[in-house]
């Protein structure tokens, strides 16, 4: 599915953790990995020289793993010329990094960021790094909702990152609680749950088992955003792989979105997939 990943590289650190993983996925898929610097017109000099020496370190991690690697460095808007790359190339899945500075802005109005998971014609990885230390997974937690798109391609990837480390899935669902006039909410107990589990989230289970992945699955009800932060504080989990928010901008404002909520209040780190390639 994947054949050509890109990794776009900056002058921060938390870019190049997001490459490495770019970089091992990119190993598990046996696909080309493309480093790329875009310098914006008024980027400093010692910012430049920073990106370019990880841009070098990233270029020789991959061809010390035998990929096929390839260095692009250039200038410009960095949005407008990775989506020329993107199409230039036919990259098939782009990774970038969210910046500190980014999380203070709902909705990431403005930012490198948001303009290329919503710009870019191809699949699009935003990592958000917390710990940089935990950049080989051993526990990742994929929270499914219950009405899921592109569920092969999310799949895949889920599979192939888990591969890529020898990682242990731990799948989670939450579910809002079910209602009573008399009672108030009910929080139905996982057994119960578990028989009422969707048939998108079925499908998922199906298609990790035919990629051989090992995984545990949890149910829960409760408020999305808030019962991952704690699923993964508590069980300490290295990193996150869900899903992009679908909810549109109106939607968001009125009812918050759990995807943006969790970026900011993630303990550990997290990959959301914008998933291009329609499932077949």
């Amino acid at each position: 599915m994947y054949k050509k990943i890109l990794a776009a590289v900056d002058e921060h650190l938390n870019s190049e953790v997001a490459a490495r993983y770019a970089i091992h996925l990119a190993k598990a898929c046996g696909s080309k990995i493309y480093i790329c610097h875009v310098a914006a017109k008024r980027e400093q000099r010692t910012a430049g020289r920073d990106a370019e020496a990880a841009a070098s370190r990233l270029f020789h991690r991959a061809r010390d793993m035998g990929l096929m690697v390839e260095n692009i460095l250039d200038s410009g808007d960095p949005v407008e010329r990775i989506r020329e790359i993107v199409q230039s190339e036919g990259i098939d899945l782009v990774f970038v990094s969210t910046r500190r500075e980014d999380m203070q802005k709902r909705f990431y109005s403005g930012t490198i960021a948001r303009r290329l998971s919503l710009g870019l014609p191809c699949s699009v990885a935003l990592v958000r790094v917390v710990h940089l230390g935990r950049i080989h997974p051993k526990k990742i937690l994929v929270p499914l909702k219950a009405r899921t798109s592109h569920i092969a391609e999310r799949s895949f990837f889920t599979a192939m990152m888990a591969a890529a480390f020898e990682s242990g899935l731990f799948l989670f669902h939450t579910t809002k609680p079910m209602t009573s006039f008399f009672h108030g909410e009910i929080h139905l107990a996982p057994v119960e749950l578990e028989k009422k589990l969707p048939a998108d989230i079925s499908h998922f289970i199906e298609l990790l088992d035919s990629y051989a992945v090992s995984h545990q699955k949890r149910l829960v009800s409760g408020n999305t955003a808030r019962s991952i932060t704690i699923e993964a504080a508590a069980k300490r989990f290295d990193l996150v792989v869900m899903g992009a928010s679908e909810r549109s901008l109106l939607r968001s404002i009125l009812e918050g979105n759990p995807v943006e909520d969790l970026l900011r209040e993630t303990p550990c780190n997290l990959i959301i997939l914008k998933a291009r390639h329609e499932d077949k």
